[in-house]
């Protein structure tokens, strides 16, 4: 018996060891770096104004090439590290103005916002996408807060003219993490070589920019982009997305939380497909965790 005793104690301790030993192994996962603010609800991403303070600075279009100026809207804490960026673009005759309520809206989420002049007002979707990226390059590396900008995470939006050049820059650089045209206006049809999480945003009242010829098929057209989804505005015209429309901030934040900081806890409000009086359709591939 004290043999039996002594060789039971002896196992336990064994068994105890690996145990220690595996609990010591296992590994442990870091939250997202990228993670930005309290876990969202939909009360939060309907909100005038997110978690986070924030200041604005205008750019002079004599201080800038490859674009006419604009205005920076950032988030003033250093706290929480670095932020992604979006580059934003009016449309046809427009200037920032319209597309300039976005700003506030999304540096208060955690995001840099550069709302744009472009270089003229009648320019056409191509040189606005490339209006973009210049606008993106300069926030990333001149601009007073290139230091809170990650470089790695951008993205693009834009109205009109300024969707289809949205999706122009989206097609010609890859690396960006997300676009979101709305109520797009463009003579080119097919996007298959964007590679780019889009989600573009049609208004089913548009008479500028037909959803037929113009959103819905750029959505259909995106056959290499990882991850879509199409927005179609009820009963809402071509100019919905220039002033505050909760429907429209509500999902772009929640794609632009996905896909440039990474954050998953925002899939809930994209996928499944949502639904309301505010929706005429919403089409996704559904986010990939």
């Amino acid at each position: 018996m004290p043999m039996l005793r002594r060789l039971s104690v002896a196992a336990l301790g064994l068994v105890l060891l690996f145990a220690g030993q595996s609990a010591t192994a296992a590994p442990v996962f870091a939250a997202n770096p990228y993670e930005r603010g309290p876990a969202p609800t939909t009360a939060s991403i309907e909100a005038a104004r997110g978690p986070f303070a924030f200041a604005q600075t205008t750019v002079a279009r004599s201080a800038v090439t490859g674009f006419g100026g604009g205005t920076i809207y950032y988030p003033t804490s250093t706290a929480e590290g670095t932020w992604g960026g979006i580059a934003v673009s009016p449309g046809f005759t427009a200037s920032q103005s319209s597309v300039s309520w976005l700003g506030p809206r999304l540096a208060s989420q955690g995001f840099v916002v550069i709302t744009i002049d472009t270089l003229s007002t009648l320019d056409d979707p191509a040189s606005r996408g490339r209006q973009l990226l210049a606008a993106l390059d300069y926030l990333t590396g001149s601009s007073a807060v290139r230091t809170r900008v990650d470089a790695t995470r951008l993205g693009v939006m834009g109205h009109s003219m300024g969707g289809g050049g949205s999706l122009a820059a989206a097609a010609s650089r890859p690396s960006l993490q997300a676009a979101i045209p709305m109520t797009p206006w463009n003579t080119v049809k097919n996007w298959s070589t964007v590679r780019v999480p889009t989600f573009i945003i049609g208004a089913e009242n548009d008479t500028t920019a037909p959803v037929a010829s113009h959103a819905e098929p750029f959505y259909t057209s995106l056959t290499s982009a990882p991850d879509k989804a199409y927005l179609e505005l009820n009963n809402a015209g071509h100019s919905a997305p220039t002033s505050t429309n909760v429907t429209v901030a509500k999902y772009s934040i929640s794609w632009l939380k996905r896909f440039i900081d990474n954050d998953t806890r925002y899939e809930q409000f994209l996928c499944p497909a949502p639904t309301g009086s505010a929706i005429q359709e919403f089409r996704t591939t559904c986010p990939n965790s």
